[in-house]
């Protein structure tokens, strides 16, 4: 069976700001630049292949179902495994369960991407920048 083809999809400025309003925190400029430009996507690192949550896009229903996998509903999800840090937002996740995720701290969220291992809930920093992050 042929792997489903991505189609990348914009992401408006105004449907972002509605995301760090819910969360309470403006996201770090290059993953915003990012997402406005591909909202999803995947990724390749040392560790693992990735598959980014998309920002949930409510301009139309067409973009509304794309986006039901969104930031916020996978970082409720990941809070159920109990070890999951309370200030973070998951943004990736490799299939296995483990997530790239931003931490939030002050206020906002830091530069630098984690890992969390969902079995043991050590994190580990990926990378300083988003922009470190090779997207695929």
């Amino acid at each position: 069976m042929a792997k489903e083809r991505y189609v990348p999809f914009n992401l408006s400025e105004e449907q972002l700001v509605q995301t760090e309003i819910e969360l309470g925190a403006k996201l770090p400029r290059e993953y915003r630049e990012a997402m406005k430009l591909d909202n999803g996507g995947e990724a390749s690192t040392e560790e693992d292949d990735w598959e980014f949550y998309p920002i949930k896009d409510t301009t139309d229903r067409k973009r509304l179902s794309r986006t039901c996998n969104h930031i916020i509903n996978e970082t409720e999800s990941c809070k159920g495994f109990g070890n999951f840090p309370e200030e973070a937002v998951a943004i990736a996740s490799n299939g296995l369960g483990d997530q790239m995720l931003f931490i939030k701290e002050s206020g906002q969220f830091v530069n630098s991407v984690y890992l969390w291992l969902h079995e043991t809930g050590e994190l580990q920093e990926l990378a300083a920048t988003f922009n470190e992050i090779e997207k695929l």
